[in-house]
């Protein structure tokens, strides 16, 4: 009998040199995928870009800024493989805390209607809306609403 040993979960900054493992998990995830040229900005400008890799494999990663006592996750993303294990779940922790660290006292994203397992896990992580942008995200056909969301911290 042998037994597959998996590594430790890590938890790190994005660096450049993971950009075209992330653009490629933002291609299989989203309708509109964020270009490597985003991520690469956030980067530039110090936004919190940080990503969580098991047995050397990027699985999850989130972008977030953090100014005035506010912050705002503009990225959370689970690698398609990945998802419904949990790790959609310890991102948002993990960034809530660094919010926490940083003095912020409220967060915010924006999250489409249609997400429905997203809303799930953000309303469970005690997020409320508290209003709508409309025609915020492209969509197949023109364009969707995003949901604002909120939670005091």
């Amino acid at each position: 009998m042998s037994a597959v040993i998996q590594d430790q979960p890590i938890w790190r900054q994005m660096l450049e040199t993971d950009l075209p493992q992330i653009v490629l998990i933002e291609q299989q995830a989203h309708l509109t995928p964020w270009s490597a040229g985003i991520f690469s900005d956030c980067l530039r400008v110090g936004y919190v870009s940080r990503l969580l890799q098991v047995d050397q494999q990027i699985v999850a990663y989130g972008i977030m800024s953090v100014a005035a006592g506010e912050a705002h996750i503009f990225n959370l993303c689970v690698a398609p493989e990945n998802q419904r294990q949990g790790y959609g779940r310890q991102m948002l922790k993990h960034l809530m805390q660094i919010a926490i660290e940083r003095k912020a006292q409220s967060i915010f994203l924006e999250v489409r209607p249609s997400n429905q397992k997203a809303i799930a896990l953000y309303r469970d992580a005690g997020f409320d809306e508290v209003g709508v942008r409309k025609n915020y995200y492209p969509a197949k056909k023109g364009r969707e609403d995003a949901l604002i969301l909120a939670k005091e911290l």
